[in-house]
């Protein structure tokens, strides 16, 4: 596949178009058609939510202030078309919004909730970890709110400080019983959201706020879904592995730009579901490239990255020829004078393929004998040669 800018958000294997395709996620291999409007993230969100409800008698969009748009503007228009029934504001009450949601979903019907800020989902932790991720178990399938879906803007956004700034995405990701999805382009926005409204599971939809307005690309304006759980090569390359998900994806796409003019082939990877992620997509790229290099805005303890670290050393560790390195945001609460210095920037991520790349281990032998009767001999996970049936001698 070509690279491209993620700016100019010409990405291959968009997804599938299914109108009208009301209660499943997107099955079928049909491409998205090409043609479309211009238009930035936070209004492909509104357009999938124009959609949503219109398709569905049974949707419902609720949350602080949607129903004059929301800070952001993502709900704008709706209460005027599909009325104050469907659309409606809460109280600022978050574990009271999820709350009500659960009960809606169970009752069959699509409820999609917005939590203002990401970075005020905390409160409503109890009802999504203990209600709706276990509401399917605990019933024995006899019940269940998988018409949940929970949108909330996360990240970043230049100014946002230590509360409006955060990425959460890690905490509910430790959960079974429900999908976290973070899309990184409008065009991504409105298929994955559509599929999570549809999906029968419930599904905490993370926006990356710094592209609200900032990325524009062509967004088909018919219904369309893209699947789940299935991430995306963006960026071919033979040298090393790098995994991001939602605005992180844009830094990274500059780093593997600045690497190829110094000769290093970076393959980029979307997750787009990090719960539950496509293991088999990122085992194939560090299996052909040998080199992992994961990154994301959340703190680098305990961040998702680790857990994309373990399983891979465990699928691949015979092949890896260098350390994971992550690539992430600092373990301190987010700054605000001292973003800059917080944020896994495009140098940072640079300078990180760069050493992994180059990276090399120090046996503390001059020389190592080697013979062996098979064609193929592995002296260690970082160092992995091929022989024939005659001594050889490596020098290091």
């Amino acid at each position: 596949m070509a690279a491209t800018s993620l700016r100019r958000l010409r990405f291959g294997r968009l997804g599938c178009w299914v109108p009208r395709r009301e209660f499943s996620t997107c099955d079928d291999k049909v491409v998205v058609q090409q043609n479309g409007k211009s238009m930035n993230l936070y209004s492909a969100i509104n357009q999938a939510l124009h959609i949503a409800l219109e398709t569905d008698p049974r949707a419902y969009v609720f949350g602080e202030d949607v129903g004059f748009g929301g800070v952001f503007r993502c709900t704008t228009g709706l209460a005027d078309r599909f009325g104050k029934s469907r659309v409606f504001n809460t109280p600022l009450c978050e574990q009271g919004i999820v709350g009500f949601g659960i009960g809606l979903a169970a009752m069959g019907n699509r409820a999609i909730a917005e939590i203002q800020f990401a970075d005020y989902i905390f409160p409503a932790f109890d009802q999504i970890v203990n209600e709706a991720a276990k509401f399917r178990y605990r019933s024995g399938n006899q019940f269940n709110c998988g018409g949940l879906t929970i949108r909330t803007p996360y990240g970043a956004v230049g100014h946002g400080g230590h509360y409006h700034s955060q990425s959460p995405e890690a905490f509910f990701c430790h959960v079974p019983g429900i999908k976290v999805i973070i899309p990184r382009s409008p065009q991504q926005a409105k298929g994955l959201l559509l599929s999570c409204i549809r999906d029968p599971n419930p599904v905490v939809f993370f926006e990356p706020k710094w592209l609200y307005r900032l990325a524009v690309e062509e967004v088909p304006e018919h219904d369309y879904m893209l699947p789940l759980s299935e991430a995306e090569v963006i960026r071919e390359g033979s040298d090393i592995t790098l995994v991001g998900w939602g605005a992180q994806l844009s830094i990274m796409e500059q780093a593997c730009l600045d690497a190829e003019k110094e000769g290093i082939s970076c393959e980029l990877i979307d997750l787009k579901t990090l719960i539950p992620w496509d293991k088999e997509t990122v085992e194939a790229s560090v299996r052909k490239t040998g080199r992992l290099l994961i990154s994301h805005e959340a703190p680098v303890t305990g961040g998702f990255g680790a857990e994309i670290s373990a399983s891979i050393v465990e699928r691949c560790f015979l092949r890896l020829e260098a350390p994971v390195a992550r690539v992430c945001g600092l373990d301190t609460p987010f700054p605000l004078v001292f973003e800059p210095f917080y944020m896994p920037t495009k140098n940072k991520i640079l300078d990180a393929i760069k050493s992994t790349v180059n990276y090399y281990v120090h046996i503390g032998l001059s020389t190592v004998l080697l013979y062996s009767k098979d064609a193929s001999w592995s002296l260690s996970p970082l160092l992995s040669f091929t022989c024939t049936n005659n001594p050889h001698i490596w020098a290091i």
